[in-house]
């Protein structure tokens, strides 16, 4: 499966105005929970904060990757957003984030699927341009562009 085929271009805020993590969180569950990607947006914000306990989603370079992989969840998805003045996170570089990749699994799905697909992320992820391009995108559509080129 590629990445975008899991991009939500619904679930796209590139100019979120939230001031802490659980703001972030909370706006993309949001969007996943009204297109429909969700069932429940409280369920899935406490299996994403198990996850969060377990360890930082904070990958450096002003990104996080947060997931929950939870039977609210109707479609594996990929929700972003972005914040321009960086919020506090835990991070592997102590730096504030600024672009916010939360996945949605389906706790039914198989062959660690998403477990594919976020090491594709990281992947691409680990290209500086790339993080570049999409902490300068101006619009959903540019998000799946940046990924579709690589």
């Amino acid at each position: 499966m590629d990445v975008t085929d899991v991009i939500n271009l619904n679930a796209i805020d590139l100019y979120l105005q939230v001031d802490d993590k659980k703001g972030a969180i909370e706006v993309l569950s949001e969007l996943l929970f009204k297109d429909g990607s969700i069932r429940s947006k409280e369920e899935f914000i406490n299996d994403v904060y198990l996850r969060e306990a377990q360890g930082m989603t904070g990958i450096g370079d002003f990104i996080a990757i947060p997931h929950g992989k939870s039977d609210s969840v109707v479609k594996t998805c990929i929700a972003v957003g972005r914040v321009d003045k960086g919020i506090a996170w835990e991070t592997i570089d102590d730096k504030p984030v600024k672009l916010i990749i939360l996945f949605a699994v389906d706790n039914k799905s198989k062959n660690n699927q998403h477990v594919k697909l976020m090491a594709k992320v990281a992947g691409a992820l680990a290209n500086k341009k790339i993080c570049e391009a999409l902490l300068e995108a101006e619009e959903a559509k540019d998000v799946l562009s940046i990924f579709k080129q690589n």
